[in-house]
């Protein structure tokens, strides 16, 4: 049975805890539509990277900005909301793109197979 380490709770909690806040307390309306997909925290749990999909990807870099600008007052919350923790992680945003990867790789293995079919009839 796999033991999850120190970092991974905390990660998993702040996930958690991310998720309430742009949902509950975010004004930015572009951070209404963020998905945290991932939070991994290094093992002294100084630093945070949280990973993250939105629904218009065109938007990204401009969601990815605002929610680095948001970061230290979303750090702020974390330190309120999450009282076992002496410190909170510093929190870096990263676009996460292996969503549309994966539905790219997938619509293009889809077309392979509808070739496929096509040949064989």
């Amino acid at each position: 049975m796999q033991e999850y380490g120190r970092e991974e709770r905390v990660g998993a909690e702040i996930h958690r805890e991310l998720a309430l806040l742009l949902r509950d307390e975010a004004r930015d309306p572009r951070l209404h539509q963020v998905t945290i997909q991932e939070v991994r925290v290094v093992r002294d749990l100084s630093h945070a990277k949280v990973y993250f999909t939105t629904l218009d990807s065109a938007q990204a870099k401009l969601t990815e900005t605002a929610l680095n600008k948001a970061a230290a007052f979303l750090r702020r919350r974390l330190a309120e909301t999450m009282k076992n923790l002496r410190t909170v992680p510093r929190l870096a945003f990263v676009y996460d793109k292996s969503v549309e990867t994966g539905m790219r790789l997938s619509s293009l293995i889809d077309a392979a197979v509808a070739r496929d079919r096509g040949h064989d009839e």
